[in-house]
Order: structure tokens, then C-alpha cells, then sequence
């Protein structure tokens, strides 16, 4: 054997331990908390392994997700975030505000990334938007301020509207949301006033509720319906949108989710955009970056549908001028 021949021998040799080890490196794996179902959500879990594919990862090749979802028994999220923590995942993505709050109350030092329709700051998720500080960091939309808007454009569709049903969300929940909510109510209530419109407040926190409303909305006869965001109507969406067309209730909604199961207008943040976000966030931080030098991302992609057939069906005449601002129209 030659002197080089030795050499290369000796250098493989050593080398392949190392092959070896990287071989068999367990994937990162990445903890995915939601107080919601998986059914409802699973175009939008498509979207989060959209943003860690655009970061690098896939799963089941190079990085692991478990999903923990809590079936809107907001109870089990403090286990389901300590069972992700047990687990010593690597970055827990977690949404809505509740999931959130779970998260950072089970860890401060695995890091955190967020979805969230709540002001972050006021909500304690983030010391400031630009630095959030600490292990937490995400992905801020503004869902829950754009309930005037989505009066007016209701009302620009049906000018003969005179009293309006509001969908607001279950007065249960982390006091920073219920104080958006309340913003949004406020903000709904101006505005139906300065259109000279009458507003009624309903909620529901279950299917049967959502039933139970809709059977007030008929006995207060109301004109139109506003529908405000909410884990619960998102998930429940099919039954809200069928419940409108049966009463022939015109409606506007929070998100194009509603419009693609027949609702009639939807005006909203992308939420599809939102967990892609979330995913490269995650992404990110798999790689070696610190939620503290993420700032908050805000959004900056709003969504104004309307469903043609719906708008047919209900017998409304949707003008050029409205149709011609719609993003997208559903034929």
C-alpha cells in the first residue's frame, strides 16, 4: 500500500463516525398549539408548511411537527403546552390568543411564535412590536378593527338596511381580547349610527347558541348580518353561512373562508398569508435566529370577496363600483 493509499484510508476512516452521526441526527421537530379542530384549520396548517418549506424545512424530511389541538376546550391548552415542552420541542407555534397564552405560561425559553388578531403588546405576548424581548415573537392581523368597515361596505351592497345584527364574540376569554372586542363594538355601534342604522349585539359560545341567535336576529327582523372574528364561528362557519342563506340574511364576514362556503362578502386580513408567516418565523428560528431579534409582523395583505352566486340568490344587484374594489369574485 502506498503512502498516499494510507492516507486516504486513515482520513475515511476517521470521517465516517462523523458521516455517520450526521446521518442519524434527529430531526428538529417543531410543537403546533391551537385551540381550534384540525378539520376547519387544515388549509391553513397547508399554508404554515408553506412558510417552513420557504425556510428550508419539509416535513418528514428534515424537520418533525406535533400538532396538539384542543378541540375548543380551552381548558386542555396549560396541558397540551406542557406535554409540547415535556417533549422538548425546538419552537412551539401557537394561536389563537389563548393557545398563546398557554405557550408562555409553560415555557420561557423554548421559543414561541404567534398568530394573533389581538394587539400583542396590550396583550402582555411582547414588550414592543419592533423589539418583543424574551422567547415570543409572531405574526400580528387586525381582524377584530375592521368591524366599521365591514359595516359600510353592507351597507353600500343593501342601502335599504335599517337595523343590523352584530356577531360578537363570547364575553369569555383573556381580558386583552375581550377589550378589542369591545373596541370592535364600539367601533360597529359608531358607525351604525352615523348610517342611521340600528345595531344588535348577539353571541353565542356553541353550536346550539349560534342556532338560538339566529332565531333572535328573525324575531328582532334584521336587515343584515355582520359577523365578527371568533375561533368558534371560524370553525363553525358552514352552519352560519347556511343558517344566512335560509333566513335570506344578508351577511359580511371576517374572512374569505366564509365566502368559500357560500357566504355572501367577507373583508378581512389573509389568514392563509398569516400561517405562512408563522411558518417562516418558525423557520427562522430553527436555524439559529432569537424571537428578540424578530420583530412582530404585521399585516399588510387585506382580502375584500364577494360571492356573485350568493349575491344572485339572495336577489341583490352588486354594483360595478362595489364589485370592481373586490379582490377577488366569486362567480
Amino acid at each position: 500500500m502506498t503512502r498516499r493509499e494510507f492516507i486516504t484510508l486513515l482520513g475515511g476512516a476517521a470521517a465516517w463516525p462523523l458521516a455517520a452521526r450526521a446521518q442519524h441526527a434527529p430531526m428538529p421537530v417543531v410543537g403546533f398549539l391551537h385551540s381550534g379542530s384540525s378539520e376547519p384549520y387544515a388549509h391553513l396548517v397547508t399554508a404554515f408548511r408553506q412558510g417552513l418549506n420557504e425556510a428550508g424545512y419539509v416535513e418528514h424530511r428534515n424537520v418533525a411537527i406535533e400538532y396538539r389541538w384542543a378541540e375548543t376546550q380551552q381548558d386542555r391548552l396549560p396541558e397540551l403546552a406542557a406535554d409540547l415542552v415535556r417533549r422538548r420541542v425546538a419552537v412551539i407555534v401557537a394561536t389563537p390568543g389563548r393557545a398563546i397564552l398557554a405557550a408562555k405560561a409553560a415555557t420561557a425559553d423554548i421559543p414561541i411564535v404567534f398568530a394573533t388578531g389581538t394587539d400583542p403588546v396590550s396583550a402582555g405576548f411582547v414588550a414592543s412590536l419592533n423589539r418583543p424581548s424574551g422567547n415570543v415573537t409572531g405574526v400580528y392581523t387586525f381582524i377584530t378593527a375592521l368591524a366599521a368597515k365591514r359595516l359600510g361596505l353592507l351597507r353600500e351592497l343593501v342601502p335599504t338596511a335599517r337595523r343590523v345584527a352584530m356577531f360578537a364574540t363570547p364575553t369569555t376569554g383573556d381580558a386583552a381580547f375581550i377589550g378589542n372586542l369591545e373596541a370592535a363594538k364600539e367601533d360597529a355601534q359608531a358607525a351604525a349610527a352615523a348610517m342611521g342604522l340600528t345595531i344588535d349585539m348577539l353571541s353565542a359560545s356553541t353550536s346550539r347558541e349560534i342556532d338560538a341567535a339566529f332565531a333572535t336576529i328573525a324575531h328582532k327582523r334584521a336587515d343584515v348580518l355582520l359577523v365578527n372574528p371568533s375561533p368558534l364561528y371560524i370553525s363553525r362557519r358552514v352552519q352560519i353561512v347556511s343558517l344566512a342563506m335560509r333566513d335570506r340574511l344578508p351577511a359580511i364576514y371576517p374572512l374569505r373562508e366564509f365566502a368559500e362556503v357560500g357566504g355572501l362578502m367577507t373583508y378581512g386580513t389573509s389568514q392563509r398569508d398569516e400561517y405562512r408567516k408563522m411558518g417562516v418565523y418558525a423557520g427562522r428560528i430553527l436555524k439559529g435566529a432569537k424571537p428578540a431579534d424578530l420583530p412582530v409582523e404585521q399585516s399588510t395583505k387585506f382580502e375584500f370577496i364577494i360571492n356573485l352566486q350568493t349575491a344572485r340568490a339572495l336577489g341583490l344587484d352588486v354594483s360595478h363600483s362595489l364589485s370592481a374594489r373586490a379582490d377577488e369574485v366569486i362567480e
